[in-house]
């Protein structure tokens, strides 16, 4: 251990005590054995340091800070480099506001576009998720803080977040859902790691020995400290002997007790504890020592340009017939859109940042060299009908050369908390858009939202650009843009599908049970689209240019692949290039064919480049169940070269050794694995893919029975209790406001209670809370009653004895 002298120092109940948090967004300290207290801060696109009454919802006001593009919009920029510049910057601001651990990024895969959360994660690839995750964890510890990826792992929806079970095979859960914290963990070395909320195949993830000992500790070599969830401890015993270092955010004196309770039981040893504990130390003293060297202010003019950069070279050109785009000086525009007036530019939740300053579409377009006609509203933001808007919205199209048309998702739609209803932009938005199009066929929509779209309305436009959620600066961003000032080279880091019914999981996404089914396996986003042979509205990583880039005289081998890149158009620009590896007539079933390498490339009008492409460990690899590791299959590979994952310019052929290890299929019917058809996987294949039966899927009267499912118990109280908070989200609903405290309670397992509550409520009290539930009605009040008094005096007695030693 690092910290043997510091550890010896404290006794069994003051080494408990640490490994909790002792507000929400601060640990424990202890001034005898020189441990001072650091604060952790949501992060995932900016700092958010709360300034009075913490809460982890994003709820109270927040210190400002820079706002920069979510993760989903940098991810369409396929560039690292800038994702460790935005890192420094976040990581510079939270130094500067005394915050030692930034909760971010988070890099989750897309298994379905209707997660709520989306605008949070990279991409539906880990290969490009890891990477871009990687670039913002070097640039954020740069400034010796530390960074704490999220959420780890298989953490796909938000539907009972806190409480859902996800079902997933081996193989998929390797190769899907682990590979991108692989890389993180391999490439950018965090010191925090921040566990999820959900089960993994039955076991809570923050307690999860094969999650967090076998491949993050052992396996991957990750020495630093896991995090939890807020709330998202279940057994925390069990936590510490299994590799999760810091329960947070202020469990309070019950924590301690469990953890003293199980070393004195030997449910734990008290080995498991000082384990932890070294871990934490190494993170509280390295962090704190970072905070106190550091300056307490940054250029925020400098990260507001950074911020207007990043969100430039992440806008992706998804149409522009008759090459309307760019729009030259003088060009007679009308901006139409409440978007362009009240900006969609982060999502909400936890991540939501106070902004230092927000750019407006309409303000910036002042300075474009356009010439506005107006401005009309043209739609209400909520989705209400609304005639006259749309008529004063026509008419003011009829007036100009080209209409900039704002439209996007609202607030509701995308948030912690919530998931999506369905991939739909509002029908009076679309009915706006088939309305300005009769009066001005030159019209430009500009999209912002954190996730994809259908997109059936895609004819009624000449051109439509992509902007996702682009900070505080990405209203200026899109205007240089539209000018071309910007010439747009972002390219698409998920596929946007026709229809959300063509989507892998669509008949398991966010269902009515406690348990996810991953029945879809490997056969994620762009995976599933072209091994199933299903069409798409833009497949992953298009993106267009004002400019054209042609690819030759390509040659590989196993190891890279070498090309080059010629800037054919009258204009400088930046290519994206991407490579996939396939195995045709493969033994063992995968996907069509894997990103496993990309560079993007600048390039002034007529320049050539050479490309060197590298390929790494991951590049040939699969999950062998049978022989519980990485083998390759040896034989003929084609790497391909192109410009998305369906414009493939370059093919080459290239043989590999393989491992010689047996078929783990071998023997099994696996057709629509075979196939990629996994819509629609039949009980026994998946069961055989899964490899032990489907686990059932009703829901219990237990600790983890979250508040949205008290209606099943037997308890009025309980009945009560679910249909105010149930009428109190459908009352938010129908405002258009998701109320996110609503929302998180009514997800929240009832044992989070005594996780999220300062103390105030214990585990006893839980099961007191659990046994009226279940119809013991005055025998479960009188035991929450007990155990009320009972956790009062024993906390008043704890923290007594930890002031005193």
């Amino acid at each position: 251990m690092k910290h043997t002298d510091s550890i010896t120092k404290l006794n069994l109940e003051q080494k408990c005590a640490l490994l909790s948090g002792d507000t929400v967004f601060t640990t424990r300290g202890c001034k005898n054995a020189g441990v001072p207290s650091i604060t952790l801060s949501d992060g995932p696109n900016g700092v958010r340091k709360q300034a009075g009454a913490a809460d982890h919802l994003g709820l109270n006001p927040s210190v400002p800070a820079t706002c920069f593009p979510t993760a989903a919009t940098v991810a369409c920029s396929w560039d690292p480099a800038l994702g460790e510049e935005i890192g420094r910057a976040m990581g510079e601001e939270a130094a500067a506001q005394e915050v030692a651990v930034l909760l971010g990024p988070g890099l989750n895969t897309k298994r379905s576009p209707l997660c709520g959360r989306n605008f949070e994660y990279f991409s539906e690839d880990p290969y490009l998720s890891g990477k871009m995750a990687a670039a913002y964890v070097r640039g954020i510890q740069s400034e010796g803080i530390s960074a704490c990826p999220k959420h780890f792992a298989v953490n796909s929806q938000e539907l009972r977040r806190m409480a859902s079970d996800s079902v997933v095979d081996e193989r998929t859960l390797r190769e899907l859902y682990l590979t991108g914290f692989e890389i993180v963990v391999k490439e950018a070395h965090p010191k925090a790691l921040m566990s999820s909320y959900n089960l993994i195949n039955g076991i809570y993830a923050n307690e999860n020995a094969h999650l967090l000992q076998d491949i993050l500790r052992e396996e991957w070599g990750f020495d630093g400290a896991v995090v939890t969830d807020w709330g998202g401890s279940n057994d925390h015993a069990l936590g510490v002997k299994n590799g999760s270092t810091l329960e947070m955010p202020a469990p309070g004196g019950d924590a301690v007790r469990e953890l003293l309770a199980a070393v004195r039981s030997g449910k734990i040893a008290e080995a498991d504890v000082d384990a932890r504990l070294d871990e934490l130390l190494t993170l509280v003293l390295d962090t704190h020592a970072a905070v106190e060297r550091h300056s307490r202010s940054f250029d925020a003019d400098a990260h507001h340009a950074l911020a207007r950069r990043a969100a430039g070279e992440s806008v992706v050109l998804l149409k522009n017939d008759d090459a309307l785009l760019p729009l030259a000086e003088g060009t007679r525009v009308a901006v139409i859109g409440d978007f362009a007036e009240t900006p969609r530019y982060q999502g909400a939740g936890s991540s939501a940042v106070n902004s230092i300053k927000v750019d407006t579409f309409l303000d910036c377009l002042n300075d474009s060299g356009l010439h506005s006609v107006g401005f009309a509203p043209g739609f209400d933001r909520q989705g209400k009908p609304d005639a006259a808007k749309q008529a004063e919205a026509v008419a003011l199209a009829a007036e100009a050369d080209a209409v900039l048309l704002c439209l996007g998702l609202d607030e509701i739609k995308e948030s912690e908390g919530l998931d999506r209803s369905d991939m739909k932009l509002a029908d009076n938005q679309i009915e706006l858009l088939q309305a300005v199009r009769e009066a001005n066929p030159n019209t430009v929509v500009i999209v912002n939202a954190g996730a994809s779209l259908e997109t059936p309305w895609l004819a009624h436009c000449k051109a439509l650009v992509y902007g996702a959620l682009g900070g505080q600066a990405g209203a200026g961003a899109m205007v240089d843009v539209l000018t071309g000032k910007i010439n747009p080279g972002g390219k698409l880091a998920e596929t946007w599908a026709n229809a959300y019914a063509d989507t892998p999981a669509r008949d398991h996404f966010a269902g009515p049970g406690r348990t996810v089914q991953y029945r879809e396996g490997l056969y994620v986003g762009y995976r599933y689209y072209q091994t199933a042979g299903v069409p798409v509205a833009f497949p992953f990583g298009h993106g267009l240019s004002y400019t054209q880039f042609a690819y030759s005289d390509m040659h590989a081998d196993a190891h890279s692949a070498t090309l080059t890149v010629t800037n054919t158009g009258d204009r400088a620009g930046a290519e994206i290039v991407q490579l996939y590896v396939a195995k045709p007539n493969a033994e063992i079933f995968r996907p069509a064919q894997e990103l496993k390498a990309f560079a993007k490339v600048k390039l002034a009008a007529g320049e050539s480049k050479t490309v060197t492409l590298t390929l790494d460990d991951k590049a040939f690899r699969y999950w062998n169940t049978r022989t519980d590791s990485w083998e390759v299959e040896g034989g003929t590979y084609e790497l391909r070269v192109g410009a998305s994952s369906a414009d493939i310019r370059l093919t080459a052929a290239v043989e590999v050794i393989g491992t010689d290890a047996l078929n783990p299929y071998a023997g099994k019917a696996l057709p629509h694995y075979q196939s990629g058809k996994v819509q629609t996987v039949p009980d026994a294949e998946w069961e055989t893919l899964l490899g032990r039966p489907i686990p059932d899927d009703r829901v219990k009267i237990d600790r983890n029975m979250t508040l949205g499912e008290l209606n099943h118990g037997r308890s009025p109280l309980g009945w009560l209790v679910w249909a105010v908070m149930t009428a109190r989200l459908n009352a938010s609903y129908k405002k258009g406001k998701p109320d996110l405290n609503v929302l998180f309670q009514y997800n929240m397992p009832l044992r989070a209670l005594a996780k999220m509550t300062n103390g105030a409520i214990s585990m006893g009290m839980v099961d007191g809370i659990v046994m009226e539930v279940q119809g013991f009605w005055v025998i479960g009040l009188v035991r929450v009653i007990f155990e009320a008094v009972k956790n009062v005096i024993l906390n008043a007695q704890l923290e007594n004895r930890l002031r005193n030693s």
